[in-house]
């Protein structure tokens, strides 16, 4: 069955002085084509429209909402990274929430046995990592193994205007990254929505009917930020932009703000004596239950001012991961044993690089004719200008 999706650049064309506008935005064009079919929702905090919730607006139309799936962080995003999301009853509306986070990541068979279209309606970042990423893939899969209908009312990436980094071997994959993409992939979720069916990436994906509310006057070459954060530690347009850079971070020694009021702007290790910046990580609530070297001391640098939001640089910045290797009193313990860099990375040759001493652009070689022969399967995909 095909996608339901306009050609890149066919109708969706940027209009000059017209709002961007996420897909949930023309509700009005589609609430109809909803009207007599129970609906399953994959939303969470950032599902609105203005600070209406797609919940609160698709039940005040008096459409049939069975169920919520929630990923990680939760529906109303107030879970920390990596906490366990418990399934719930929506206190307002009285929706049952099941949880995608935890042991259970794909809705199951029963809890879509009285459902006719699953509508997914998340904020992405456009980094592989991300895990919303892998929330898509499970319940488009589990939608296509139940014969269900499935919406992606899409919303702008962020970081949609470049390609880059290593693209994921497939002895990686995880919940970081199921697909062989690139870490920066230059598409919305809608797109990336398509790449996955037209790929087959899930089971019975020729079974699936996949349908693409697009946005409104979106242009990827144009800086997007999200009106909602689109995770706790993501507070900011600075933290979005370096995220796709910073995030290997995890995998090592080095914090990158988790605990503070600006995660994912700063980078710092205890024991490090260069930098000209330090920092002390501290639970918060809701968004840190335990970050890493909480209560010490990390210097290193604050890199919020490293970016320019108005025109951030078409590519991945990886010499503050080379800097804080080179700089690291403890090399051997640089990299976590648990291989967690490796799964961020995709590859285990970006950490063998580093270790041994390549420069950015030899490390940056060896990926491009990968991102060459990626660019010619996502132009395939492509909604937007």
């Amino acid at each position: 069955m095909r996608s339901e999706a306009p050609a890149a650049g066919e109708i969706f064309a940027a209009q000059p002085g017209k709002p961007v506008l996420p897909g949930i935005y023309s509700i009005a064009a589609w609430k109809l084509d909803l009207a007599g079919k129970s609906i399953a929702l994959v939303a969470n905090h950032s599902s609105v429209i203005g600070r209406t919730h797609l919940l609160d607006t698709l039940l005040s139309l008096g459409l049939d909402v069975r169920v919520v799936f929630a990923p990680e962080h939760g529906f109303r995003g107030d879970h920390p990274d990596g906490s366990k999301v418990s399934s719930t009853v929506d206190e307002k509306s009285g929706v049952p929430i099941q949880s995608l986070y935890g042991s259970k990541k794909k809705p199951s068979t029963e809890a879509l046995r009285d459902v006719d279209v699953v509508i997914f309606d998340i904020q992405d970042v456009g980094a592989r990592f991300f895990t919303f990423l892998s929330t898509l893939h499970y319940a488009m899969e589990a939608a296509a193994e139940s014969g269900i209908s499935f919406w992606v009312l899409d919303r702008p990436n962020p970081n949609g205007f470049y390609v880059d980094g290593p693209v994921l071997k497939p002895e990686f994959k995880s919940f970081v990254g199921l697909h062989p993409v690139p870490i920066v992939y230059g598409m919305t979720i809608g797109e990336y929505a398509q790449m996955i069916k037209g790929e087959a990436w899930i089971a019975q994906a020729d079974k699936l009917t996949l349908r693409i509310v697009p946005c409104a006057n979106y242009d990827r070459s144009k800086p997007y930020f999200p009106e909602v954060n689109p995770s706790p530690n993501l507070s900011s347009p600075e933290a979005i932009l370096l995220y796709p850079s910073l995030c290997l971070f995890e995998g090592t020694n080095v914090s990158v703000g988790r605990g503070t009021d600006a995660p994912f702007t700063m980078i710092g290790a205890p024991g490090n004596t260069d930098g000209d910046y330090q920092f002390k990580p501290e639970v918060k609530p809701g968004i840190s239950s335990s970050p890493p070297h909480l209560g010490a001391v990390c210097k290193g640098y604050n890199l919020k001012d490293k970016v320019d939001r108005g025109d951030p640089l078409p590519s991945l910045d990886f010499s503050w991961l080379l800097r804080m290797y080179s700089e690291s009193p403890d090399k051997k313990n640089f990299f976590l044993p648990s291989g967690f860099f490796e799964k961020l990375a995709g590859t285990e040759e970006l950490r063998k690089s580093i270790i041994a001493g390549q420069s950015l652009n030899e490390i940056a070689v060896s990926w491009q004719k990968d991102i060459a022969d990626f660019k010619i399967i996502r132009a395939k995909y492509l909604i937007y200008p």
